[in-house]
């Protein structure tokens, strides 16, 4: 992309025009592949155009969303390298809540930044976990001082690119050495990795703050001038805090992945060849101990090395190929299937080593060639055959090391990823959140759901990533209740992000978002030490939704009445079949239309003076929105109940309606209940959404309230077909 140029995706949020300079330039060059350099570049443009202008003096705090293993570090590297462009001294990198993970951080960024390649220009000056010590402050100083200098050349300018451990100890030290900076002016950049992570205040509903919460604010409070951007595939704990708190963004950007990008709809949606289920006696727990390694988990072994094999053969060991054993967070049971691999694998390469007409031997290769029909069904054509396979099973056990992944030993080791080809490691928390596994194909979690955090849980799968030309190789092991997990994590995951589409294409800030989505019943949105606000969960299938509440404003009311009005005249309505002796009362109007007319013209423009009445008529719309997406087609059935009659209902002295449906009629003798007249909850569809009208004069110990007649209440019933899991905040 030339220099100077300017690619706004939303150039309505903007709030300047970053220009793609020489440093952006050489990083889409010598790191981004040539067919995603556009999309990476207006990405980071539009991204840091949200933000503070380098001359002004303002926060702006941003929420970036990707799909996990999608490119989050790609991202935010181009926008570091767009800040240095643009005159940002500064550029801070809270990277890692371990060790390890710092470590990986920092050395991707002096790599792709060339920052230890002396044939490259000094534009970056790399400081880790810095203090405030005086040389730190000179040299800090001294960058600043250089980009304040109007006869400084432009290649002289360098940007401090700060990389600090997600802690409140270091964080503190950083904060130390920020009030030491004279940075009035200075324009700030700040990149929160894995930003629903440890940076939330964990004790605010005890009107604490945690220590890195803390620490945190402290950095941001001696910077007067940043951009602080949020990066995360699991934005619902960034979502769901207090708006008013300081890290709650206040704009979004959500991350496309490229078509190489294999996620959560390839494992669990659009096919399940990649997915197996681990039996429930293979799954380790305190009522079903485990003495020996389960057939499940010596299958997947099996497969990993067919595809070890496989790639040896098909590309001479280029790169990495790793699989992930996941057992539970506790080491012990790390260690028990450690062994249990070690185990294995010696046991095989010592019959691999046997004379090819042993019994033994044939018998290993024909459990492998089960797993190679297996694993050829989803491989293809470029799959090689089963003799090649066999023939360099022993090559590929040499090739393949296994390794734990946790602090048993006191710190989690780092993978030398150069030193072998092949990798199988096991441990739980360390292979989570922010940790890169190689050319991961076959996962083993027999690990299930624990306390239900739908963020936590996607974390776990480090099995996405940027894999589709070696898909076929790729197979999930996971215990049914996690598959089932994950499944639904899919949905409630892609109505986040259409959301947040809908959010920034539009224009909105976030807190103007309404916090409603869909979410499986079994799932938490995130953890709940991080809400200040509870949030509702529900569904409708086969039940009415009505206001409880319908005591309101006259601007409600007025508001209400002239929507059901216009809704009542701009449609057909005729009367409804019945028993003839039915009173007045229990004769109604009905009509058929599209459930998205309903939506659009009657339903979403609802005003309810109940908080939770507002927090179910949003739970409500959101299932019927989604079922609209689903099938355009569906139908609503609407009754204008009681046309001839305006019914009387008695409300308490909170507002509150005593009872809004009329009862069955005769009620007795009780054969005969219901026989002229069913009662109003039974008056509905029996397939389609059920729109009833009630219009009402209200009463409180049976006088009439004034101003309160026609009062318009709606009643919605819900097929279970429609039935679906949401939370609403």
């Amino acid at each position: 992309m030339p220099q100077n140029t300017i690619n706004l995706e939303n150039p309505s949020q903007a709030n300047w025009e970053p220009k793609i300079l020489s440093e952006t330039t050489r990083f889409l060059n010598d790191v981004i592949p040539q067919d995603a350099r556009p999309s990476i570049s207006s990405t980071a443009v539009s991204i840091l155009s949200k933000g503070i202008a380098p001359n002004t003096e303002n926060i702006e705090t941003g929420l970036v969303v990707g799909y996990v293993q999608s490119g989050k570090t790609m991202s935010f590297e181009a926008v570091i390298a767009l800040a240095h462009d643009n005159g940002f001294p500064i550029v801070i990198v809270v990277a890692g809540v371990t060790k390890p993970l710092l470590a990986q951080s920092i050395s991707r960024l002096r790599k792709d930044f060339g920052i230890d390649d002396s044939a490259r220009p000094r534009k970056w000056i790399q400081l880790e976990n810095p203090s405030d010590d005086d040389n730190i402050i000179q040299t800090i100083n001294n960058t600043l001082e250089d980009w304040a200098d109007a006869d400084t050349p432009a290649d002289l300018k360098k940007t401090i690119l700060i990389t600090v451990l997600k802690h409140h100890a270091r964080l503190q030290k950083l904060a130390s050495l920020i009030s030491a900076l004279e940075l009035s002016g200075v324009p700030v950049l700040i990149i929160d990795d894995e930003a629903d992570q440890a940076s939330l205040n964990n004790e605010v509903g005890q009107g604490e703050e945690s220590s890195t919460y803390k620490r945190l604010m402290e950095v941001r409070n001696g910077i007067p001038s940043h951009t602080y951007l949020q990066y995360t595939a699991t934005p619902q704990a960034p979502l769901l805090i207090n708006i008013a708190d300081s890290l709650s963004p206040n704009f979004v950007e959500v991350l496309s992945p490229g078509n190489a990008y294999v996620g959560g709809k390839d494992f669990f949606i659009n096919s399940d060849n990649y997915t197996r289920v681990i039996p429930v006696d293979d799954v380790p727990t305190n009522d079903n101990p485990l003495f020996e390694p389960p057939q499940s988990l010596l299958e997947a072994l099996k497969v990993f090395m067919v595809g070890i094999s496989a790639d040896l053969i098909l590309n001479g060991g280029m790169g990495n190929r790793s699989m992930m054993v996941h057992p539970s967070h506790r080491t012990a049971q790390h260690q028990e299937f450690l062994e249990w691999v070690n185990n294995a694998f010696e046991a095989w390469k010592q019959i691999l080593n046997e004379p090819n007409d042993t019994s033994e031997k044939q018998s290993l290769l024909e459990e492998f060639e089960i797993v190679y029909n297996e694993l050829s069904s989803t491989v293809g054509d470029n799959m090689p055959s089963f003799p090649q396979i066999a023939q360099g099973l022993k090559s590929a056990f040499r090739n393949t090391r296994i390794l734990e992944v946790n602090a048993r030993q006191g710190r989690t080791p780092e993978v030398d990823w150069a030193s072998s080809y092949g990798w199988v490691l096991v441990g739980g928390q360390a292979m989570d959140r922010g940790f890169t596994i190689e050319g991961l194909t076959v996962t083993y979690m027999p690990r299930g759901i624990g306390t239900g955090n739908a963020d936590t849980i996607q974390q776990r799968a480090r099995f996405f990533g940027y894999k589709r030309n070696y898909l076929g190789f790729c197979r999930v092991y996971l215990e049914q209740g996690t598959l089932s997990a994950f499944k639904g994590y899919v949905e409630h995951e892609e109505d986040i992000r259409q959301q947040l589409l809908e959010l920034q294409k539009n224009d909105q800030p976030l807190d103007q978002w309404k916090r409603a989505f869909i979410l499986d019943e079994a799932l938490k949105p995130c953890r709940a030490s991080v809400l200040k606000f509870d949030y509702m969960k529900g569904q409708f299938g086969d039940e009415w939704l009505n206001p409880r509440v319908i005591v309101a404003s006259d601007e409600v009311l007025n508001t209400n009445r002239t929507l059901v009005s216009d809704f009542i005249d701009a449609h057909n309505f005729e009367p409804d079949s019945g028993n003839s002796a039915r009173t007045e009362a229990q004769k109604h109007l009905v009509t058929t239309l599209p459930l998205k007319t309903a939506l659009e013209t009657l339903l979403v423009d609802l005003k309810l003076p109940s908080v939770t009445d507002s927090k179910k008529m949003t739970g409500l719309l959101l299932q019927l929105k989604k079922a609209v997406e689903d099938n355009p087609n569906l139908n609503c059935t609407v009754y204008k109940m009681s046309p001839s009659v305006q019914r009387e209902r008695g409300v308490d002295d909170e507002g509150k309606v005593l009872n809004l449906y009329q009862g069955e009629s005769p009620v007795i003798p009780i054969e005969q209940r219901g026989s002229i007249y069913p009662g109003d909850r039974k008056i509905h569809s029996s397939t389609d959404v059920t729109v009833q009208i009630h219009q009402l004069q209200l009463t409180h110990n049976k006088h009439a309230l004034a101003g309160m007649d026609n009062v318009p209440v709606i009643a919605v019933w819900v097929p279970m077909s429609l039935a679906r899991s949401w939370v609403v905040q």
